[in-house]
């Protein structure tokens, strides 16, 4: 029997991430892409986009002449997730989506959304770091009372600290030892700060050169300390663990999944 292709559309087609997709999916026959959507107003806007050896497309910047379609894969912005979510919602399809600075109000819309279609969102997508989320939820409850720090480290240009990776870490952290980042986060040191307080999660940032990412969970006992570390040294990885999202989630039922779902569970 002849599986098809995954019909697959890109929202944020122009940008980083979009181009590394883009860029792999010349390679990747799990997947048709259909359709390419770009911001009103963009450039790229009705320009061609050959995909391998597909039929070019040409990217368009709404959702009107949108084929029938599988997943969606969404690295655009808080308006563009929206137009894509009324998309999904309104044709039963599935949607991953790495966008971020999503407000209070969309947040409740995704949430919802998963009654209807399969979601599956996540900060980082490499599935490295979707390992080193779990291990550290595992060692954080088996280690209670060690001192837990997250270090991580990026490229100059970065405009966020800490970044949303070493916070989701610290927030799967937090939740394994029955607390909330909000009431254990440390984000800064300066001065007399006093001892450390029990409990606690001590962020750390470095900034320079061409860094892609890398993140460490420190936890520190007494005479001993284990580190967790993850380096990415390749942004492709980023779109890689997206697409292999997005093959997975199709034709997954209503939720809302996790990169953690992909993995293959312990043993």
């Amino acid at each position: 029997m002849t599986i098809r292709p995954v019909r697959l559309a890109i929202n944020g087609a122009s940008g980083r991430m979009g181009c590394a997709l883009l860029s792999l999916l010349g390679e990747d026959n799990r997947f048709e892409l259909v359709y390419a959507v770009v911001a009103p107003g963009s450039v790229h806007d009705g320009q061609p986009i050959v995909v391998g050896d597909a039929l070019p497309l040409r990217y368009a910047h709404d959702w009107t002449q949108a084929p029938a379609l599988d997943v969606v894969i969404d690295f655009s912005g808080p308006a563009g997730l929206t137009t894509a979510l009324d998309h999904c919602l309104a044709h039963d399809a599935a949607l991953v989506s790495g966008t971020t600075g999503v407000d209070a109000a969309l947040e409740e819309r995704l949430a919802a959304a998963g009654k209807n279609i399969a979601v599956l969102r996540a900060a980082n997508f490499s599935l490295g770091v979707a390992v080193l989320t779990r291990l550290l939820r595992e060692a954080a409850a088996a280690l209670p009372d060690w001192d837990l720090e997250i270090v991580e480290a990026h490229h100059g240009r970065k405009q966020d600290a800490p970044s949303g990776t070493a916070l989701a870490l610290g927030q799967a952290a937090a939740s394994a030892r029955h607390s909330t980042l909000e009431s254990a986060a440390v984000y800064n040191r300066q001065g007399r700060t006093g001892e450390r307080v029990d409990g606690s999660i001590g962020f750390s940032v470095i900034r320079g050169g061409d860094i892609v990412g890398e993140h460490t969970a420190m936890l520190v006992g007494q005479g001993e300390r284990l580190e967790l570390v993850h380096r990415a040294t390749d942004r492709s990885i980023f779109a890689r663990g997206a697409l292999q999202a997005a093959h997975w989630l199709a034709g997954r039922t209503p939720g809302q999944w996790q990169l953690d779902d992909l993995i293959a569970p312990p043993r």
